[in-house]
């Protein structure tokens, strides 16, 4: 697709002296999107300790790489689109149990599709849809494993 996929190359639509206020909102999800992951790799760092089996610590942990990427692509996406870095939050503490956790971090990867996709409707530059829209999927694929895992410790 892209010579390089995992580095973003995004020119900003700005003077960086004075951002794009009409992509106010837009920055807003973003901030909202970047905390989202970074709170995700936390929390998948802690459920990868907890993990009962190597393989399921494993995947947990290539799924936070994902997220980590996640993080990278949205925080220069939002500098370039504001002028200003991003802050990092966690907007949402991990569960102790490792069963609460991975249907945590389910819900959570299933809500985050949608609102990613709502990102990327929202946006007008070609290169942001695009990236929000790789991220959702990769969501609904994280969403997958961790409905499989939580299966697993169901029984």
């Amino acid at each position: 697709m892209y010579p390089n996929q995992y580095y973003y190359h995004y020119a900003p639509q700005h003077n960086s002296t004075f951002p794009m206020l009409n992509d106010a909102p837009l920055a807003n999800d973003i901030q909202k999107a970047i905390n989202g992951e970074y709170s995700a790799v936390v929390c998948y760092e802690k459920l990868a300790k907890m993990a009962p089996t190597e393989d399921e610590k494993n995947r947990i942990l290539e799924i936070q790489k994902d997220e980590i990427r996640h993080l990278e692509e949205f925080s220069k996406i939002y500098t370039n689109l504001t002028g200003r870095n991003p802050s990092y939050q966690i907007i949402e503490e991990c569960p102790d149990n490792y069963r609460a956790g991975i249907e945590f971090a389910f819900k959570d990867e299933q809500e985050t599709v949608d609102f990613y996709l709502d990102i990327a409707d929202k946006a007008n530059d070609p290169m942001i849809k695009e990236r929000f829209r790789r991220a959702a999927a990769d969501e609904q694929n994280h969403a997958v494993w961790f409905l499989f895992f939580f299966q697993k410790a169901r029984t």
